[in-house]
């Protein structure tokens, strides 16, 4: 079984060639590095990762998961967030796709105090995105699944990824509902990071162990993802990547089949298909 990381945040220890936002989130003690996700994917027998743009620290100054993903091909792909405001941000797109190698873009709503999942941008870029062959990576709240249901079916040759499932956590009985509803588009994706974000608990979490049972039912292991939220000293400091991915393995109680799909299966499918 290949095991792939599809959430991994990196950082770069060079801030003067790689200048953060103002105030950025930091991961502690120089964690986060390109160097430290290597080690921790070897330590795990994780092959492979999708590299994220972190927007708590280079908002939309992709620079830096392009050139990292670019010189390590044979160990990750990038996701590259752009402002669906910036009308020339579907040509960045495809000059970022030209010089690195992309597996996604990463979507939120716009900023300021009407964010809107409905900008026309949004369906822009998902439609440039889907041209390319790129996947489409979706971060949002409830209040948008409106939003994002009218996407999937305005554009049902895209593949979207749901990040974090809306924010899934323990008891929060209307955001499952809604995560559940939108299995019923077949272009969907749930990435199950929330089984320790979304956790009141310590590892290994068993609070959010029957939301990822429903999840899993809901839309089947084939689209069903893993992903690491790395550095975990930073956005799930309760557990460490080894019990991040031990969750999978052993914590939660998937079966074999399941476990390989969302363990590596559907992700290389996903975001590799045709790359060996």
């Amino acid at each position: 079984m290949e095991i792939v990381d599809t959430h991994a945040h990196i950082y770069s220890a060079d801030e003067t060639a790689y200048p953060m936002r103002e105030s950025p989130l930091r991961p502690p003690g120089g964690a986060g590095t390109m160097e430290h996700l290597i080690r921790e994917m070897d330590s795990a027998g994780v092959v492979r990762a999708l590299l994220i743009q972190t927007f708590t620290a280079y908002e939309y100054d992709n620079r830096f998961i392009a050139d990292t993903a670019a010189a390590h091909p044979e160990r990750s792909l990038g996701v590259v967030t752009l402002d669906p405001t910036d009308p020339g941000a579907p040509d960045l797109l495809l000059d970022l796709h030209a010089r690195s190698n992309l597996g996604a873009i990463r979507m939120y709503p716009t900023r300021g105090d009407r964010p809107t999942f409905s900008h026309e941008g949004h369906g822009r870029l998902i439609e440039v995105a889907t041209e390319l062959g790129l996947v489409t990576n979706i971060l949002i709240d409830a209040p948008h699944a409106d939003a994002l249901a009218t996407h999937l079916t305005n554009y049902p040759r895209a593949r979207i990824v749901l990040d974090h499932c809306m924010n899934l956590r323990a008891g929060a009985s209307e955001i499952l509902a809604r995560t559940v509803d939108l299995a019923s588009f077949p272009n969907l994706y749930a990435k199950l990071t929330f089984a320790v974000t979304g956790s009141d608990e310590e590892y290994p979490c068993r609070d959010t162990h029957g939301l990822v049972h429903a999840v899993v039912e809901a839309y089947g292991a084939d689209r069903c993802i893993w992903g690491s939220d790395f550095p975990c000293e930073l956005w799930c400091p309760k557990v460490t990547y080894a019990q991040h991915l031990r969750m999978f393995t052993e914590e939660i109680g998937l079966s074999d089949d399941v476990r390989r799909a969302v363990l590596g299966g559907a992700a290389t499918r996903l975001y590799f298909g045709g790359r060996g």
